[in-house]
């Protein structure tokens, strides 16, 4: 090997490992905030599929697009993640929506309490700024010392509060400021 592709190759191996020290920085960051009290906005497990189908009923499950057995395994394995970094309970909210509802179950954090501010928006454009205010009202009575706050609901929700566009099963966790105001966003991915 010449000097130049030695040299390359040593660079390449220093950005890898500062890439995997700053991912393993940022769980560990994530995780110290969440145990702190911070808020995990997840969006829920994989459900396969694209919007509601026609006809969707929030009190039917058999009218949505619901959790597949991979979805139902990965929110189970969410779970676990979260417990093997010391966050057992949590107090648990979920959108309304099957698939979130399913995915806030299978976490086995705690009792999950159905909270509409949390429902999609992505088909109901009309209710985007209904829902958000509801969950800002939410957040600003919250408090931090509760412990940790885990709310699963749909990636435009996510989006909305963050900027980040999470896959099915990702999360952000975020301070909760005396103001309700969510900030200090950290991405996971919840995998080792």
């Amino acid at each position: 090997m010449n000097f130049r592709a030695s040299v390359r190759c040593q660079c390449f191996v220093a950005l890898l490992m500062l890439s995997m020290t700053g991912t393993a920085a940022a769980v560990d960051t994530a995780v110290d905030r969440l145990t702190a009290g911070g808020v995990l906005l997840l969006r829920h497990a994989i459900a396969p599929g694209f919007g509601d189908p026609a006809g969707f009923r929030v009190d039917d499950c058999s009218t949505q697009r619901n959790l597949s057995e991979e979805g139902r395994q990965q929110a189970r394995a969410i779970g676990a993640w979260l417990r093997a970094r010391g966050i057992s309970r949590a107090r648990v909210y979920s959108s309304q929506w099957c698939r979130c509802l399913e995915t806030a179950e299978l976490l086995g954090l705690g009792k999950v309490s159905p909270l509409p501010a949390l429902n999609s928006f992505f088909q109901r454009p009309m209710d985007r700024a209904a829902n958000l205010n509801a969950l800002r009202n939410f957040l600003t009575e919250q408090e931090s010392q509760n412990g940790p706050l885990v709310l699963v609901t749909h990636q435009v929700t996510v989006t909305a509060l963050t900027d980040i566009f999470p896959n099915s099963g990702e999360g952000v966790v975020a301070t909760l400021g005396e103001d309700g105001e969510l900030r200090d966003f950290v991405r996971l991915g919840f995998a080792d």
